[in-house]
């Protein structure tokens, strides 16, 4: 054949035009022809049909201007000219489409390369890839050594070959969306997206899916036979469940027939009729299953059988109960609501009924019926700016927490405690704040109520300043003028005698104003001067009258006046202030201490306040154990208002100073390996250290106040120290009274004594993560989560040191805390006889090691200096598994005593497949 003058065979224009149409249909773009479809275009028609046409220009009377003509002859895919018999058969009523489309023809292009070879089967219509293929079709990608696409049937086979060893190479691998497949064979059908595996592995969420022979039917779909289904993501798993048939629907569901489990390999004989397993994401309705427990006491139990109900996308609750066999029995509720944005909160009601065997020989078993109350609340700030309301509320019987047989920790939380705050801000200046407030102790069972608490503040008005600012403002623009008023009411009762009555008896209530008055003169040197007035007027709700009564040898309260009592306080102050800053540096060249810098800063306060109090004394006479015989009562100053909401003014007049001292201490070293400036390191050694005081010249005796000394520092960036003291610089009686005598005037010098102090030492030391990705990324995950309200927190603390092992860090070899705390104080006995002083001293200590890389070992103690016992300690041994873990807890000295083991998966959807043994008892 001669086309063009070029000659050319009958045979190979044919495969050369069978090679055009079949690039143009496979990969229909007609706006973007290959070089080898143009090249047989011209081949066939004589001309380049791919290119637009341009007409030649039309002749006119002017200058020939070129006319674009439009071309309306519609053409096939090849660009060839259709008769219009041809276009009104392909021609469908409503489409605009300008050319016809092939039955064959896929909603996208097919990319798709190889590292080895591409075979073209041009008869049959299909192309093989060898050896790394891969071919992306919209959302699908698929990887395997060898795959063959079929045109005609629009159907991908994938699979894989071994090597001379035996190892397979190029396992098929097909990805969309968010499922991820591997197979031996993979048949896929492009258009409809369905096909057919065999030997199947693939992932949906937590869950890890085997089958010998998988169908997909849609994008998150699927049908198998003979599968298994794991958590565990070993190719042999450890543990499975094995069924013959499996519908799986991605992220939502699996549905199964008869099921079985299976541990390494060996069949389990426990089979059920069908099983369902939840796997989406997110909360769900469903029953809690419960824990067997036995305790010598309670009898046997099962705990934490309940249900799990989800409301809608605020509101949820959780119903929990404990039962055991003698009896007892305890229900909680607690409902959790949550508008994103606005506002989240918890809600959690305890009933408990105990019910325990006795050892006291006088009742069978000892009862007693406690209750709960928990709610917490918090409210987004960008909700509503200027307005927050908040809530912690903690409300229980005073035996509750003596009764909780599984938390070792409540049983020594005495102290309980509750506020409820709103909040409003106008114009970021007024303030008003609306509260209550509420304590208990679970030993003394007295209970305080503050109901309401109200605060209202006034920002500071100057009212001398120019209401323009220009340059540096004048001195006496810097004079402010404040307010701070207090408003609250409260009762205290026992819970033995809790009444409505007893409740309004005990009701009192008290206000008090504050106007701050001060100016801030500017800087003459290195010393900073302020001035300041401040006044103070309190209102009492009543007077208490006291009286020492010798029969029963202690201070009672004899009358009690109901009414609206004032007092008021002012007092004058002019405050001087300044900084020193001192350095020493003569280290030697080759010492890595290049320096130590030292900051004073001293404050001295020249203050005077009037005696406007006086009168709210009197004078309270009780017994004086003294050796002096002419000396048998001793006579103090008691306020009427003591006790009040807000306590009475001191009495007596103070014109004097007060003074302090505070120090900070800070080292710069060089780093021995790096010499430059990079390497130069500054460190704190002493936060602060010094002590403050007073001196009354006006006051007829005491004139010297005591001397508080405090001292904080970090060692090492990791020993945090804290302590204070305070010296009591006279001499005292035999009944701890002072005289108006220096300790330092007498024979023997002395500075004084210690009436209060306190100490507090706390370290942690822990070893390198093994795995410092895995540590940073568990980092990055804790920070992502939604933060945790107060009472969450802590719920999650109580369960964490109940059940330690659960929570080992294998990627921490190590780790140790350390906590030693001390206080003492010697305060005045409540009769008015005399002081006494109380010690508490106690060692805290937890930590963990990796036994082996498998094994943890974990302890937790509790140790009293003062009576010189371990009230507490517990201990937690940790295995893991792999896939699953293995937990032991004990408390093997405290209020209680109890043993458990748990053996549990590790993947959250199957947490409540566990096995589990729990042993407590209870000390009377």
């Amino acid at each position: 054949m001669n086309i063009n003058g070029l000659k050319i065979s009958s045979k190979l224009l044919l495969i050369l035009i069978f090679t055009a149409i079949f690039f143009s249909v496979t990969f229909n773009s007609p706006a973007n022809y290959s070089p080898v479809t143009r090249f047989c275009k011209i081949l066939a028609l004589g001309q380049d049909t791919t290119k637009p046409r341009t007409p030649r220009p039309k002749k006119t009377g002017r200058k020939d201007v070129p006319v674009v003509a439009k071309d309306t002859t519609r053409r096939d895919s090849l660009g060839i000219a259709m008769d219009s018999s041809r276009r009104d058969s392909l021609h469908r009523a409503g489409d605009t489409l300008d050319y016809a489309i092939s039955k064959d023809t896929l909603a996208a292009t097919i990319d798709y390369k190889a590292s080895d070879s591409v075979v073209m089967n041009i008869p049959d219509k299909k192309i093989t890839l060898y050896n790394k293929a891969n071919t992306k079709y919209q959302d699908a990608n698929l990887s395997a050594y060898q795959i063959e696409y079929d045109q005609t049937r629009n159907v991908v086979v994938a699979s894989f070959i071994k090597d001379t060893a035996g190892n397979i190479i190029g396992l098929p691998k097909m990805v969309q969306a968010d499922n991820t497949m591997s197979s031996d064979t993979i048949i896929y059908n492009i258009k409809t997206q369905k096909g057919i595996t065999r030997h199947t592995y693939t992932v949906s969420g937590e869950m890890f899916v085997h089958a010998e022979k998988m169908k997909k039917i849609t994008v998150d779909e699927y049908y198998a036979s003979q599968g298994i289904f794991t958590t565990c993501n070993l190719d042999t798993p450890h543990f499975a469940f094995r069924t013959n048939k499996m519908k799986l629907i991605n992220k939502k569901f699996a549905i199964t027939g008869p099921v079985h489990p299976e541990f390494e390999g060996v069949p389990i004989p426990i089979y059920i009729p069908f099983g369902f397993f939840p796997l989406t994401q997110g909360r769900h309705s469903g029953l809690l299953p419960p824990q067997f427990t036995a305790s010598d006491q309670a009898g046997i139990g099962l705990e934490g059988l309940g249900y799990y109900k989800v409301i809608n996308d605020y509101l949820d609750f959780t119903l929990r109960t404990n039962i055991y066999s003698y009896g007892g029995w305890s229900v909680f509720f607690t409902p959790t609501y949550r508008k994103r944005y606005h506002y989240s909160g918890q809600l959690n009601f305890t009933l408990q009924n105990t019910r325990l065997l006795s050892d006291a020989g006088k009742d069978a078993y000892t009862t007693a019926r406690t209750f709960n109350f928990n709610w917490s609340h918090t409210v987004d700030s960008k909700a509503r700016p200027g307005t927050n309301f908040s809530a912690n509320v903690n409300v229980a019987s005073t035996k509750y927490n003596l009764y909780q047989l599984n938390n070792p920790t409540a049983n020594y939380n005495n102290q309980l405690g509750s506020s409820i705050s709103y909040s409003k801000t106008w114009d970021g200046k007024y303030n008003l704040t609306v509260s209550g407030n509420h304590s208990q102790n679970n030993l003394t069972r007295q209970i305080n109520v503050n109901l309401p608490t109200i605060a209202f503040t006034a920002p500071t008005v100057y009212p001398f300043a120019s209401k323009t600012a220009i340059g540096e403002p004048k001195w006496y623009e810097k004079f402010g003028v404040g307010l701070t008023t207090n408003i609250s009411g409260g009762a205290n009762f026992y819970d033995s005698a809790a009444n409505f009555k007893k409740i309004l008896d005990t009701f009192q209530w008290g206000a008090q104003n504050s106007i701050p008055i001060a100016l801030a003169l500017p800087l003459k040197g290195p010393i900073q001067v302020t001035p300041g007035v401040s006044f103070s007027n309190r209102l009492f709700s009543r007077k208490l009258f006291m009286k020492y009564n010798p029969d029963s040898n202690r201070v009672d309260t004899v009358g009690v006046q109901k009414g609206i009592f004032t007092g008021n306080d002012v007092s004058f102050s002019l405050s001087l202030s300044s900084a020193i800053f001192g350095t020493f540096q003569n280290f030697g060249k080759n010492s890595s201490l290049l320096g130590i810098r030292h900051v004073i800063r001293p404050t001295i306060s020249i203050s005077y306040k009037p005696d406007l109090a006086g009168s709210s004394y009197y004078n309270l006479t009780t017994p004086w154990d003294s050796s002096d015989a002419s000396h048998t009562t001793r006579t103090q100053r008691i306020s009427y208002y003591q006790g009040s909401t807000y306590g009475p003014f001191g009495e007596g007049t103070f014109g004097g100073i007060s003074f302090g001292l505070d120090n900070h201490f800070e080292i710069k070293t060089r780093s021995k390996k790096d010499t430059s400036d990079a390497g130069i390191k500054k460190t704190t050694i002493i936060d602060g250290i010094g002590f403050t005081g007073s001196y009354n010249y006006l006051a007829d005796s005491f004139k010297l106040s005591p001397i508080s000394f405090y001292f904080r520092s970090t060692l090492f960036q990791n020993v945090n120290i804290t302590g204070g003291a305070t010296l009591d610089p006279y001499m005292s009686d035999s009944s701890g009274f002072d005289k108006n005598k220096y300790a330092w005037s007498g024979n023997k010098f002395s500075l004084g004594r210690i009436s209060s102090g306190n100490l507090a030492i706390s370290t942690s030391f822990k070893s390198k993560p093994k795995d410092e990705k895995l540590a940073q990324k568990e980092k990055d995950l804790q920070q992502d989560q939604i933060p945790l309200t107060m009472e969450e927190q802590q719920a999650q603390m109580n369960y964490i040191r109940q059940n330690p092992a659960q929570f080992a860090d294998f990627n921490i070899p190590w780790s140790l805390n350390l906590a030693f705390a001390l206080n003492f104080t010697n305060a005045e006995k409540p009769d008015y006889s005399g002081f006494a002083t109380t010690i508490t001293s106690s060692i805290n200590w937890s930590g963990d090691f990796n036994l082996t890389e498998k094994w943890k070992v974990g302890m937790n103690g509790y140790y009293d200096v003062k009576y010189k016992q371990i009230q507490t300690l517990t201990l937690s041994i940790s295995r893991d598994m792999h896939c699953w873990q293995m937990s032991i807890n004990t408390t093997l000295v405290g209020y209680n005593h109890s043993f458990n083991i748990t053996i549990s998966p590790k993947s959250g959807i199957l947490q409540d497949l566990k096995i589990n043994r729990t042993k407590y008892f209870y000390n009377q």
